[in-house]
């Protein structure tokens, strides 16, 4: 139902994201992934790896690894995708939030919410004002 290739949306060494094989309806459970959890108080050690582009917050003092596919998909504030969080099995369940086309790149809100159109925090300037560089 999905695959993993080289998106156009990225550059880089690991420009990679996630693709539909086949159509997928509105509202389908299309990915269950696991997680590995870790305290908040732990995230600075990841913070000096290449995993820190990839972690999701996971309630208010965990941070975690999602497994499978759930840490390729690629950032839209017009997503395809959601996701919702399954503390009691420690899984994040993927779901269309529009009907996805065979070849289409799956694409979530990295801010959790598919309204949000909050600045992402890797694109916020160093001082700390909240706004995207791109708006300056």
């Amino acid at each position: 139902m999905i695959e993993v290739k080289t998106s156009p949306l990225s550059d880089g060494e690991f420009n990679r994201g996630v693709f539909a094989t086949v159509d997928i309806a509105k509202g389908t459970l299309f990915h269950v992934a696991p997680v590995i959890p870790y305290p908040n108080r732990e995230h600075m050690l990841i913070e000096h790896t290449v995993l820190d582009d990839y972690v999701f917050e996971y309630g208010i003092n965990h941070s975690a690894i999602v497994l499978g596919y759930g840490s390729l998909f690629n950032h839209s504030y017009e997503p395809n995708a959601t996701y919702d969080i399954k503390f009691e099995n420690h899984t994040f369940e993927f779901y269309a939030y529009t009907d996805i086309k065979a070849g289409e790149e799956i694409l979530i809100n990295y801010n959790g919410d598919v309204d949000d159109k909050e600045p992402l925090w890797f694109n916020k300037d160093e001082d700390g004002d909240g706004k995207d560089e791109s708006e300056k």
